[in-house]
């Protein structure tokens, strides 16, 4: 894996920082918070924040 562009890194820790709660272990539910909480319109960049956050999650380096 590479390292992710700092807008995905930027946006993913602010969305963990505001609703870490809401997010879990799972990509697919993690995908549908994204969508819920923020206004990005490409699904490639929602797919990056939404891993990014699940892997924050499943490492415990949040």
């Amino acid at each position: 894996m590479g390292i992710k562009p700092t807008y995905i890194k930027a946006l993913g820790l602010e969305l963990l920082s505001s609703y870490g709660p809401r997010f879990s272990r799972d990509f697919d539910e993690n995908k549908q918070i994204v969508t819920e909480v923020t206004t990005v319109e490409s699904k490639r960049v929602r797919n990056r924040v939404a891993g990014f956050i699940t892997r924050k999650i499943n490492t415990g380096r949040h």
